[in-house]
């Protein structure tokens, strides 16, 4: 659904995804207080760099968040670290879902708040999907005395969720992002066919058909009726720079053909990741974010490159239907390499793709 300010965005307009890096002084905040307002000045900053930048659809840059995930989880109880797994040749300890969550206030509506006072350009607020959460968090060793399945979890969130984003669109947000880099593990053929390699966490039996369904019937359940533009975003996860899989989206675009969102947000700067074939089989009713800024390489792409890959999809689909914004997050995690000058630097030349592919394909708009 569109807002009075999304309904004025023109073809090939720019977006963030979500996070950018966190500066060394907003790590230190986010470590040793938990005070929100002491982040005030430092998260006007991020916005005014989107701004400087000249993208059209900004978020807060994730500076309160130390993860995208783990930061809704800290807030809103019920996760433990307690799981001992393999991730990239180390061993750590995951949180997962440990106790029943207690019913509470939505808990990012005062940030939103603060985006919605920061800035007149649209706004986004991502929040996690409940798929991803419950496929990742809830194990049978840990969880089942709460949530008996992954899909008593998915449930339950999927109404917390709900409750988030209306909280959110009313603190003045104009778009609602879903995070949901799980549904990519479905592109990742070696994956689905059984390959040992992948980060252990990733090692179960996959039902394509079956769980692809629940997860869009969970998402439909936060985002049909809301007020405001929703977004999909599936990527396929950054972790100092690196993927966890691989794949082209051929696998699960056909089955978003139920999905009650607007746009779905993709990878196609990063190799082995989407295609620009695999826009042939976007259903007729969303819109695509096509990720035309590599955010795992350092270096940055030149202008023309990315304007190639958007001019490339407007060869497939109508320039009417592609936004344009980094394939992932700058930081999903607080820790992650990219420093905020990489990020702004990467941010300007997507806008200068964008002003280029505007006066080719949609000139006066």
């Amino acid at each position: 659904m569109k807002t009075q300010r999304t309904a004025q965005l023109p073809p090939f307009y720019t977006q963030v995804i979500g996070s950018l890096p966190r500066p060394q002084v907003v790590r230190d905040r986010l470590s040793r207080s938990h005070e929100p307002q002491s982040l005030d000045a430092l998260v006007a900053f991020a916005i005014q760099i989107q701004e400087e930048a000249k993208i059209d659809v900004i978020s807060d840059g994730e500076w309160r968040r130390v993860h995208y995930i783990d930061e809704f989880l800290n807030r809103i109880g019920g996760f433990e670290r307690v799981r001992r797994f393999e991730h990239a040749g180390e061993i750590k300890l995951q949180r997962v879902v440990v106790k029943r969550i207690e019913p509470r206030d939505p808990v990012f509506a005062a940030d939103a708040a603060f985006l919605a006072n920061q800035t007149s350009r649209c706004r986004k607020f991502a929040l996690p999907s409940p798929f991803l959460i419950a496929i990742r968090y809830w194990h049978t060793d840990y969880s089942r005395d709460v949530y008996p399945t992954y899909q008593h979890l998915m449930e339950h969130l999927a109404e917390i969720l709900r409750q988030e984003a209306e909280a959110v669109v009313a603190a003045g947000i104009d778009v609602v992002q879903l995070d949901d880099p799980a549904l990519t593990y479905f592109c990742d053929r070696r994956l689905m066919a059984g390959d040992s390699s992948h980060d252990e966490r990733l090692r179960r039996e996959w039902k394509p058909d079956v769980q692809v369904a629940e997860a869009v019937a969970a998402i439909n359940r936060i985002c049909e009726g809301l007020n405001a533009e929703t977004h999909l975003h599936c990527c396929h996860s950054v972790y100092k720079r690196n993927s966890d899989v691989s794949g082209d989206y051929k696998p699960i675009l056909p089955r978003l053909q139920t999905a009650r969102v607007d746009r779905i947000n993709l990878e196609f700067a990063y190799s082995g990741t989407g295609d620009i074939s695999d826009l042939e089989l976007l259903p007729r009713h969303l819109g695509v974010g096509l990720g035309v800024v590599d955010v795992r390489r350092e270096e940055p792409q030149t202008v023309e490159a990315m304007e190639a890959l958007g001019a490339a999809a407007a060869a497939v689909i109508s320039p009417a239907r592609i936004a344009l914004n980094p394939d992932c997050g700058f930081a999903p995690d607080c820790g992650e390499p990219p420093s905020i000058d990489e990020a702004y630097d990467k941010l300007k030349r997507l806008a200068e793709a964008a002003r280029r592919l505007r006066s080719r394909f949609a000139p006066g708009a």
